[in-house]
């Protein structure tokens, strides 16, 4: 299939309520410029959608599927430098509640995007992290639930390529335990982002801290680039003992998707492959099927990683993807999956009365 024909998909049970519960907005224009030649292929994918804010999120939202609300993730984004002492990423925060109110006037439609949000403090800087999750509660009172503090580390520095920079071992680093601590008090969810060899690191913190929420990001994502390229088979029962071993942790929930990252290599072709659902479906169903019968259909939400996840779908195709992987699935799986289970995580039930 081509990739216009793709992109031209009749889309699938366009009735099912869906709530995305991954998705970023961003002006990366002035930053791409200075990242190094030749650049790492995540850079390459991000290209066409440096500036990706509320038209694109909404456009692509509303190119067919019934997405009724979104939950943004925190990308580094619109960080306000001035404030000084960790409080910069307070100016993601409020310029994505702008953008909540933008789409909660409905103006632009039924649908609530960034009903919820999700920030970023560092926890490194243990109990002094407090105050930042204080002031990131105060930018979006209705509309803040948690942090994502991203732990993505490899030996290989071409797996993660420039974007990424945290130290080996974060989640096990004791001032980092000691600013996690604080998220408890608050009653705030934590969203975890590692490279799949990483798992046992989320396993540990899970365990250490058994009443906090933790979300896991991108099926724990699976490895294809680099030094990992070619490898996915022979790693595969590694990332499965590890899942099952983290579903075990009953505070532990996973998001179903970010394969089509260019990490992943799923396709390892990326825009160039073209695929439609169907192809993609096959590509991710192991994956995804693992996720759903480790954690069970009430632990496990469908997300779309956007526009990350532009190197290997389309919002739409993406979308049809996930419904061909869950076809089996009941109708209440499926209200689940795709809907109820992020409406509970992220305490934004309302969205779907």
């Amino acid at each position: 299939m081509t990739e216009s024909s793709a992109q031209a998909e009749t889309i699938l049970e366009p009735d099912l309520p869906i709530i995305d519960p991954h998705h970023h907005l961003w002006d990366l224009r002035p930053a791409i410029p200075l990242f190094p030649e030749p650049r790492h292929p995540f850079i390459e994918a991000l290209v066409p959608n440096a500036y990706y804010t509320f038209d694109g999120f909404h456009a692509d939202a509303t190119s067919g599927h019934n997405v009724v609300a979104s939950v943004f993730m925190e990308c580094g984004a619109f960080y306000d430098p001035a404030r000084g002492e960790g409080l910069g990423p307070v100016g993601e925060v409020e310029f994505v509640n702008g953008v909540a109110a933008q789409s909660a006037s409905g103006l632009y439609g039924a649908g609530r995007w960034c009903a919820a949000i999700v920030g970023h403090a560092d926890l490194t800087r243990g109990a002094r992290a407090g105050a930042v999750l204080d002031a990131l509660q105060a930018a979006a009172p209705g509309r803040f639930r948690g942090i994502r503090h991203q732990g993505a580390w490899d030996a290989d520095p071409a797996v993660l390529g420039p974007p990424f920079h945290a130290p080996a071992g974060l989640y096990r680093d004791a001032a980092f335990r000691e600013g996690f601590a604080e998220l408890g008090k608050r009653g705030l969810t934590f969203d975890a982002w590692v490279l799949e060899p990483q798992l046992p690191d989320v396993i540990d913190l899970a365990r250490a801290f058994p009443d906090q929420p933790i979300c896991l990001d991108h099926c724990g994502t699976p490895l294809g680039t680099a030094s990992y390229r070619g490898r996915l088979e022979e790693r595969f029962d590694t990332w499965r003992g590890n899942i099952r071993e983290l579903a075990a942790c009953e505070n532990v929930v996973v998001k179903l998707g970010g394969l089509a990252m260019a990490f992943c290599g799923l396709p390892k072709e990326g825009p160039a492959a073209g695929y439609g659902s169907e192809r993609l479906a096959d590509l991710w169903r192991p994956y995804v099927e693992t996720c759903i019968e480790a954690f069970g259909p009430k632990r496990a939400m469908f997300e779309s990683n956007y526009p990350v996840d532009c190197w290997g779908a389309s919002y739409p195709v993406l979308w049809n993807a996930f419904k061909r992987i869950a076809s089996g699935a009941s109708a209440g799986e499926k209200a689940d999956l795709f809907a109820g289970n992020a409406a509970r995580f992220y305490d934004i039930e309302e969205v779907l009365r």
